[in-house]
């Protein structure tokens, strides 16, 4: 590319790309969702005993978070079309295994667990889009964008477990437990198809795949691109890993988006259990939780562009300590509980945005990689956090279920020392 070049000849634009990568995020998730619901239905119709059955509920988990590193790192040598379109197939073909069991197999039986704990690893591939999005928007805007555009795609993308946990009873209501699974596989197909027919990869990989020579500062003024990937995945890896604000970050993402799915999880035992509410009203109030906190995101990344990715992200986890502890002090109370609940939804959805807007800020060089770790280890607390919230329960019966709650509160107190030691650090650099 010329040093005089003024005019960015790269097909799309940095809103189509931001639209058609969200939708992608959305359909990976929406793929890994629709798992979850069948895990109680297999409860009794395998006969396999509660060591088999966490494993089988936590396949989607597991793969979907081990995927985002790897698959995040490939966006700096590829881009993130090409990942995208593997890891969505890939999550299709679980929903299909799953639909054509239900509906041509006859019933569950046990000889189907290693069928379905297949099912559920290819599911979880959705859930490895978002480390594949986050440096593919990022290529796509200058740095002062970056955090509102990554939290758009998040918080949009994140809407899909809350969607799908409001709509699947309706579909079930009027289609039935096959034909429900029949229409969500067409239409995650369909978003597939969208994604691969209007999705495009930013400048730098257009232009490299037209074989044209790239000069950084042409591309920057020609197309506002800022950010150069490395062009090797493993040396992406490298450099994130070789930063300890990398593993700052990954802790701070354990806690908040680890704890958004360990909390979509957890809350409706928690409502059922301690509040007596019905399966339903449990659902409700999950769905609550978990759209707030997506929607949230958003919010909170215009605020990180604006204010600073530091900043914001201390103030939320302020919120999701007060959230916390007013889950404690409030026992026995419906509408405090709801309160705590929801003040721990903005704290997280505001936290994960913030989060995600300091990465391309600490690594430039390696976004991808980056993203990849922090995604993939931070969605570690999804699996986790719910364990060792169930030892107060196991140690202190039906009051476990809120005393459960002091983790957030522990995990919160040690995230503010580390930002203090962030803010000290002469290697940190202020956004």
């Amino acid at each position: 590319m010329a040093e005089n070049e003024n005019v960015c000849y790269a097909v799309s634009n940095p809103r189509a790309a931001l639209a058609w990568t969200t939708l992608a995020f959305f359909a990976g998730f929406a793929g890994v969702s629709a798992f979850g619901p069948i895990v109680p239905k297999l409860k009794q119709a395998l006969d396999v005993g509660p060591f088999l059955m966490g494993i089988l509920a936590a396949s989607p988990a597991l793969t979907g978070s081990l995927l985002r590193i790897p698959f995040g790192a490939l966006v700096d040598r590829m881009g993130g079309k090409t990942p995208i379109l593997i890891l969505l197939a890939l999550a299709a073909a679980g929903v299909a295994g799953i639909t054509l069991i239900f509906s041509l197999g006859g019933p569950p039986r046990p000889a189907h667990f290693p069928f379905f704990l297949l099912f559920g690893i290819l599911c979880g591939c959705g859930i490895a889009v978002f480390s594949v999005g986050v440096p593919a928007v990022s290529y796509w805007y200058p740095q002062r964008q970056q955090g509102t555009a990554l939290a758009v795609y998040g918080g949009l993308g994140n809407l899909a477990p809350g969607m799908f946990a409001l709509l699947l009873p309706f579909l079930v209501e009027r289609l039935g437990f096959t034909w429900s699974y029949v229409a969500w596989l067409v239409a995650l197909l369909g978003m597939t198809w969208l994604v691969f027919a209007r999705m495009r990869d930013a400048p730098y990989f257009q232009y490299k795949e037209m074989g044209m020579d790239i000069d950084p500062d042409a591309l920057l003024l020609a197309c506002g691109e800022e950010l150069v990937p490395t062009g090797k995945a493993m040396d992406s890896i490298r450099r994130a890993g070789a930063d300890w604000r990398t593993w700052a970050l990954t802790y701070f993402y354990f806690i908040t988006f680890g704890g958004f799915i360990a909390l979509t999880v957890w809350f409706p035992t928690f409502w059922v259990e301690g509040f007596k509410a019905s399966l339903l009203q449990a659902g409700l109030l999950t769905a609550a939780f978990s759209l707030s906190a997506s929607l949230l995101r958003v919010v909170g990344g215009i605020a990180a562009d604006r204010l600073g990715g530091l900043l914001v992200a201390q103030v939320a986890f302020l919120v999701v300590a007060a959230g916390a502890l007013t889950l404690i002090a409030g026992q026995g109370s419906f509408l405090t509980a709801f309160l705590g609940q929801m003040l721990l939804a903005l704290g997280m959805g505001v936290a994960n945005a913030a989060v995600f807007k300091l990465v391309p800020k600490f690594t430039p060089k390696a976004v991808g990689g980056a993203a990849g770790i922090i995604g993939g280890l931070g969605a570690f607390g999804g699996f986790v956090l719910p364990p060792v919230m169930g030892l107060f329960v196991r140690m202190q019966g039906e009051s476990g279920y809120v005393q459960g709650f002091y983790v957030f509160l522990g995990l919160a107190a040690s995230a503010m020392i580390l930002f203090a030691i962030l803010k000290r650090s002469a290697a940190a650099k202020l956004p």
